[in-house]
């Protein structure tokens, strides 16, 4: 970006490493940047340039609704990021903007409304209550992560997307590289192609199904030519993708309430509160580094006394909305109570998490079953011993330790 494009009232450009965190630990830097402004400058580690941080509330929720900010030209551009490579592919449902984004989201809408989610519940708490009496029949101790809340996102985004059962185990190791920095951009990538392949041969097989599982949506919906294969394959694979973050936000939920026992003793003694409590602990957790995929002004805007200019990348932090005190009061203490409570950990306008309902649905029968069946659940290590994920987009545990 040219010197003379730059406002010369804007603020520095702040280096954002987007170090591992441990825990629970909110970002130390995200933090100076919500103190800084509402509107500041970063670099991240991958990518070029800087692009402009919007961290309060309603701006998120005005730059993520609002259509001079769109997706579509970032492809074109080599914008700062943290993932080493870009996730999702041209075309894909994450790079576009309406019109094209509402017909493709259209195609599978129904799997993720609350009669599709619905549909799946009664299969999901029996393959969850499966995985723990597998767990308590082998005894303690056991890793939380590898025993639980590994294969039930698993086997749940896998049903709703029609993916057969021998194929699950393909699926992770997939996302599991797509998802992380670490490997480096040529693994990731080669890991998208595999996935991609696999789905594209998928919904070719199901184009005349009329079954209502996302594979056979998408099937369906190119046989009528509405949306293109590789349109399908884009979305199909990114929906896969965000279905295993419920491990991530899963693992970080029972981390906490492993490590503040007053938390779990409180949802299992008011069982009735569970549904609020976990959007209390949506909102709270910190599910991810840094920030996630980018936006390009599509013509000048005036933001909070800032000129962004058209062409300027822009990031939103659903994390600094979630602690915006101006909407949430005592922001970083977890209230139960707290009501409302309009968070925006599924993202905000056109681009908001499909998935949102399911992760919602997942996360009720995580902590219901678990607080239920398994009364004395607690950390079989230290807190501070709990591995954390390192090099990745989505933070988690790696492993979590537990006896009963």
């Amino acid at each position: 970006m040219s010197e003379d494009t730059i406002d010369r009232t804007a603020p520095p450009v702040r280096d954002w490493p987007a170090l591992d965190l441990a825990g629970t630990d909110f970002d130390p830097v995200l933090t100076e940047l919500m103190r800084e402004g509402p509107v500041t400058r970063i670099s991240l580690p991958n990518g070029e340039g800087w692009a402009w941080l919007v961290t309060r509330h309603d701006d998120v929720r005005m730059v993520t609704n609002d259509p001079r900010f769109g997706r579509e030209a970032v492809m074109d551009r080599q914008v700062t990021r943290l993932a080493p490579h870009f996730i999702p592919a041209r075309g894909a449902v994450g790079f576009l903007d309406p019109p094209d984004h509402t017909r493709l989201r259209r195609s599978v809408a129904a799997a993720f409304t609350a009669r599709g989610v619905e549909r799946v519940r009664s299969r999901s708490r029996g393959m969850l209550d499966e995985l723990v009496d597998a767990m308590l029949r082998a005894g303690p101790p056991a890793d939380l992560t590898e025993a639980v809340l590994s294969p039930f996102p698993i086997a749940v985004i896998c049903e709703l997307m029609g993916v057969p059962a021998a194929d699950r185990h393909s699926m992770h190791t997939w996302t599991q590289l797509i998802l992380s920095s670490s490997h480096g951009a040529e693994v990731s990538e080669r890991a998208k192609r595999e996935m991609n392949d696999y789905f594209a041969d998928l919904i070719d097989l199901r184009s005349d199904s009329t079954g209502e599982d996302v594979a056979s949506l998408l099937g369906a919906a190119v046989a009528r030519e509405e949306v293109t294969l590789t349109e399908a394959v884009g979305l199909a694979v990114l929906l896969q993708i965000g279905g295993e973050a419920v491990t991530n936000n899963s693992g970080q939920m029972f981390y906490l309430l492993l490590t503040r026992p007053e938390l779990a003793e409180h949802l299992r003694s008011e069982p009735e509160i569970r549904p609020r409590a976990i959007d209390e602990l949506l909102r709270w957790i910190p599910h991810r580094n840094a920030v996630g995929l980018s936006r390009i002004a599509l013509e000048d805007v005036e933001l909070r006394g800032v000129r962004i200019r058209a062409g300027d990348a822009v990031y939103v932090s659903y994390l600094a909305a979630n602690r915006d005190p101006e909407v949430f009061p005592d922001p970083d203490t977890i209230d139960f109570s707290r009501t409302p409570n309009p968070h925006v950990s599924f993202g905000f306008g056109p681009h908001y998490c499909p998935g949102g309902m399911l992760a919602r649905l997942e996360s009720e029968l995580l902590v219901g079953t678990l607080l239920d069946r398994v009364p004395g659940l607690k950390l079989a290590v230290p807190p501070e011993d709990v591995p954390f994920k390192k090099g990745a987009l989505i933070r988690g545990p790696e492993a979590l330790p537990v006896t009963w």
